[in-house]
C-alpha cells in the first residue's frame, strides 16, 4: 500500500474527525453539513457548460466560451460558489484548513469524468502570501486530491514570483494583463508530455488557469484540465435580455427597430 494512504489512514484513526456542521458548528451524525446548512451548497449536478463547467441554465457551451473558447481543455467544479458554497471555500482559504478533506472527496467524484491524468498541479502562492495565509489551499487539496485519485503531484512544477493586485472587482481582460509574468515552470521536465489537471478552489472569470494553462502547453504539456471545488455560475449580463440573444451573439443595439 502507498505510504501517503497509509499515513492517511493512521490519521483517521489517532485523530477522528470531529462531526460537527462546517457552516454552523452544530453537531451532525457523520455529515460534514447539517440538514440546514446543506441546503445552502447548490452541488454541480444540473446543467453545466461542457468547456468551464460552470452552472448554466441549459446544458450547452455557455456564451463566454462560444466567444472565446478557455486554453484548457475542460474544466468541472463541486460546488456552485454561492451562498453556503461561498462561505466554505472562504473558510478554507481563512484558516479552516482541514475543508480540504472534504472538498477532496466531493471533488474527486467529479475527476471521474475527465480522461486519464498523468499529474496535477496547483495554483502557487508567493512565499510571502503563504506567510500570511499560514498555508495555499490549493496545494493542501492537490496533495489530498492526489492520494484519493492515485496520481502524483508536481508539487514544484510551478511557481509564483510575484504577488497581484486584488483581482475581484477586474474583468477577466484586466486579471489576464494583471497576471502577465507572476508564474513560471520550475520544472518542465515534469509536465513535458503529460496530461495535467490544474487543482484551484475558485474558477471566476478563469483568468488564472489560463495563464498556467498556457504555461503548461509552452513546457510541453500534452493537454490540460481544471478542477476547482466551486466556481461562478454562468449568466446572462444583466444589461442583455433574451431578444438580445441570437445563436450566442448580441444583438447591436445601435440598429433601428423595425416600423
Amino acid at each position: 500500500m502507498d505510504f501517503k494512504i497509509i499515513k492517511r489512514k493512521l490519521a483517521e484513526i489517532l485523530f477522528p474527525r470531529d462531526f460537527t456542521c462546517d457552516i454552523c458548528g452544530v453537531e451532525t451524525f457523520n455529515d460534514n453539513l447539517c440538514p440546514q446548512c446543506k441546503k445552502t451548497v447548490i452541488f454541480n449536478t444540473d446543467a453545466v457548460c461542457p468547456l468551464c463547467g460552470r452552472r448554466t441554465v441549459r446544458p450547452e457551451i455557455c456564451l463566454e466560451c462560444k466567444d472565446v473558447p478557455p486554453s484548457f481543455h475542460r474544466a468541472v467544479s463541486a460546488i456552485v460558489h454561492e451562498d453556503g458554497g461561498a462561505l466554505l471555500v472562504k473558510k478554507f482559504k481563512n484558516g479552516n484548513g482541514y475543508l480540504k478533506e472534504f472538498f477532496a472527496d466531493v471533488l474527486s467524484e467529479k475527476i471521474k469524468d475527465l480522461p486519464k491524468i498523468d499529474g496535477l498541479v496547483f495554483v502557487p502562492m508567493t512565499k510571502k502570501a503563504i506567510r500570511k495565509r499560514g498555508y495555499n489551499q490549493a496545494a493542501l487539496l492537490a496533495d489530498s486530491l492526489s492520494v484519493r485519485i492515485n496520481v502524483p503531484l508536481f508539487h514544484g512544477a510551478l511557481e509564483k514570483v510575484k504577488d497581484t493586485r486584488e483581482q475581484k472587482s477586474l474583468t477577466k481582460k484586466e486579471r489576464l494583463e494583471n497576471l502577465k509574468g507572476c508564474f513560471r515552470i520550475t520544472d518542465k521536465n515534469a509536465v513535458y508530455g503529460k496530461v495535467v489537471l490544474i487543482i484551484d478552489d475558485v474558477l471566476t472569470t478563469g483568468a488564472t488557469a489560463e495563464t498556467i494553462t498556457d504555461l503548461l502547453f509552452s513546457a510541453g504539456a500534452k493537454d490540460v484540465f481544471l478542477a476547482t471545488v466551486s466556481s461562478v455560475e454562468y449568466k446572462i449580463k444583466k444589461d442583455l435580455n433574451a431578444s438580445d440573444i441570437r445563436s450566442g451573439e448580441q444583438v447591436n443595439k445601435k440598429q433601428k427597430p423595425k416600423v
